[in-house]
């Protein structure tokens, strides 16, 4: 595991995790994984077993919408948005003034200010699971059912169809 630098959001996603009585404390990897494939190569693990967060802005109030799903999906805005209402784009600036994170490494917690959260269903193929832990060198391991505890987010299919 490498030295662990000052990151505010490794540490906010650490103190969350540590607060909900989680079993696996957030890793600092060697190199950043910006990208699912990226986070599944360092980490020895399925592309799917990636929990990639995805971040759209809801355009009624300017609401971050973050979906989190398999890395080997596509998001299907269109579903997401009848779940939602209309959807737009969400550029670095609003996934960092939202979330508190930088794209490549929004955690599906700690966010500065909570977004509205779907956790699509094609992650429960997986009993082990690893998300962004608030840095794009920061990941840590859990369960589907464990990202539905901690987020307290709903499941739904959100998903191009296979």
């Amino acid at each position: 595991m490498a030295t662990v630098p000052a990151s505010e959001g490794f540490a906010r996603v650490s103190q969350a995790l540590a607060a909900a009585g989680h079993a696996h404390a957030p890793r600092w990897l060697e190199v950043a994984a910006r990208t699912a494939q990226e986070a599944a190569e360092v980490l020895g693990v399925t592309v799917g077993q990636i929990a990639k967060s995805v971040i759209f802005r809801r355009r009624a109030d300017d609401t971050a919408v973050l979906v989190v799903t398999s890395g080997d999906r596509r998001v299907d805005e269109a579903r997401v948005a009848a779940l939602t209402g209309p959807l737009g784009r969400a550029d670095a600036d609003f996934v960092k003034s939202r979330t508190g994170f930088s794209i490549g490494g929004v955690a599906p917690l700690a966010h500065a200010s909570p977004p509205l959260t779907l956790i699509d269903r094609e992650l429960f193929r997986f009993a082990e699971i690893w998300a962004a832990a608030g840095h794009p060198n920061g990941v840590f391991r859990l369960s589907p059912d464990e990202l539905v505890r901690l987020t307290g987010a709903p499941v739904a299919d959100v998903v191009v169809a296979a």
